[in-house]
């Protein structure tokens, strides 16, 4: 990278695409951001970690109101080197209309940043967060076949209905992803495309400021049995720390990582990690926490043994996935001070 390019960061307001900020200001990367309302803008302005980074002219916003309107991210490309595409639905709470809540933003999302890129002159790169969904069958997550997951497998579209949010979130994944690869290969941009695909992502989310909001985004699953949540349904045991995600979104600007390219991320090796092993990383970590009732720490969480291979991603990236203990430990000390806070 040339010290200060410009890089235009959607998503910043969401747990993993606030990371990618943070790293990438961090990296020397100049950063304009794309929200949806000033009130946005002015929730990133004032979280610790910009305010310790001193960015001033380092960080700007752009306002895209509707990622779905065409040539939405027109004007915010303009003059950028690099993108870094986070910004995607969640399924928390969606109940209907699947298609039009989750699984069109998320393809037009997508599609939106590309064409406006593929507009604009001097971008060298587009990196996207995907995920490891679009590349796993959602049936095979729960089936534990003994098939391991690269990061190759091309999964079919989903024609629907969709039986729950989830099965929309996954297929928005897949299309996305379809999507990607056939504009890359129809239309031979000038710049290079990489996706980013994590499991289940968890870590600190800064921009949550009340212990009231702490389940908020992926963080709930595997933290909500340390609250003494009992969750009957497994989940698949990969997981990823969410502060590896966001390094491998700025680190993928860098022009020796191999472009045109899907990158899995997921840590614990193959077999990935048992959910139920939060429980003994807390006991052991926080023990006065658990006593004092403050970690009730006595939930479930049943695992689901879903096999994914990402040692081509630590390879290539040159680094090690830091596992579940990592991941809890930072949840648990989160959860701590936001109690501290409130009283």
């Amino acid at each position: 990278m040339a010290a200060g390019d410009l890089v235009l960061i959607t998503g910043a307001s969401g747990h993993v695409g606030f990371r990618v900020l943070v790293f990438a200001l961090q990296a020397g990367y100049r950063a304009r951001v794309a929200v949806r309302s000033h009130a946005k803008a002015d929730d990133i302005l004032a979280a610790a970690s910009i305010k310790a980074l001193n960015s001033g002219s380092n960080i700007s916003f752009v306002i895209v109101p509707d990622i779905l309107a065409d040539g939405a991210y027109d004007d915010a490309v303009n003059g950028v080197t690099y993108v870094i595409h986070c910004a995607s639905p969640l399924t928390s709470g969606i109940t209907e209309d699947f298609e039009n809540k989750i699984i069109q933003p998320a393809l037009r999302g997508t599609m939106g940043i590309l064409e406006s890129a593929d507009k604009t002159p001097g971008i060298k790169r587009v990196v996207i967060t995907s995920s490891i969904v679009a590349i796993m069958p959602v049936t095979e997550m729960f089936a534990e076949s003994g098939t391991v997951f690269d990061g190759q497998m091309k999964v079919p579209i989903n024609p629907g209905p969709f039986r729950a949010d989830f099965e929309a979130y996954c297929d928005s994944k897949v299309r996305a992803l379809a999507a990607t690869h056939d504009f890359v290969a129809q239309k031979k941009p000038g710049f290079e495309v990489i996706n980013i695909m994590p499991s289940f992502v968890f870590g600190k989310n800064e921009l949550v400021t009340s212990v009231d909001d702490f389940a908020k985004g992926t963080n709930h699953l595997v933290f909500n049995q340390v609250l003494g949540i009992k969750n009957q349904m497994p989940l698949p045991g990969n997981t990823v720390y969410l502060d590896d995600v966001a390094n491998l979104h700025v680190r993928s600007l860098d022009p020796s990582i191999p472009g045109n390219q899907d990158y899995l991320a997921t840590s614990g090796g193959v077999e990935g990690n048992v959910f139920s092993d939060a429980l003994d990383i807390v006991n052991k970590n926080f023990p006065d926490a658990v006593k004092q009732g403050i970690l009730p720490n006595n939930g479930t969480q049943p695992t689901s043994k879903c096999l994914a291979d990402a040692s081509r991603t630590e390879k290539v990236f040159g680094f090690t996935f830091a596992g579940l203990d990592k991941q809890v430990t930072e949840l648990a000390q989160n959860y701590i001070d936001l109690v501290a806070a409130k009283s």
